[in-house]
């Protein structure tokens, strides 16, 4: 699988569990450690586990190596490493806390639109 079509499928996959403001960082010439980043959250700790679960099972079904799963024991920064598309799973507090989108301010955002329902 490529990774724009892993990146649409994990951006997808969270979608459907209502994870908000989805953002997606392309790395490429910025980072070895993927070609993608996507970072989003959820307001519950329950909704953060659902989101990453439903990361991991669609790439799974769709054949792609989930290669770890980390932070489900507090659900408040879970990450899924999908090789050339790493998730970032956030509980609300803990994504502005963090604030990757401007540790990795070099990245350029992807354009969501295509992929995001309405």
């Amino acid at each position: 699988m490529k990774s724009k079509e892993l990146l649409d499928l994990a951006v997808t996959a969270a979608d459907d569990k209502r994870a908000e403001n989805i953002v997606a960082l392309d790395m490429e010439g910025i980072s070895l450690m993927a070609d993608y980043f996507v970072i989003c959250h959820g307001n519950s700790p329950k909704q953060v586990e659902a989101i990453a679960h439903e990361i991991k099972t669609k790439a799974q079904e769709a054949g792609a190596d989930v290669k770890r799963l980390e932070g489900t024991d507090q659900a408040r920064w879970i990450l899924i490493d999908l090789n050339d598309v790493i998730v970032h799973v956030f509980h609300k507090d803990d994504r502005t806390y963090y604030n990757l989108e401007k540790l990795w301010a070099d990245a350029r955002e992807v354009n969501l639109d295509p992929v995001l329902k309405p």
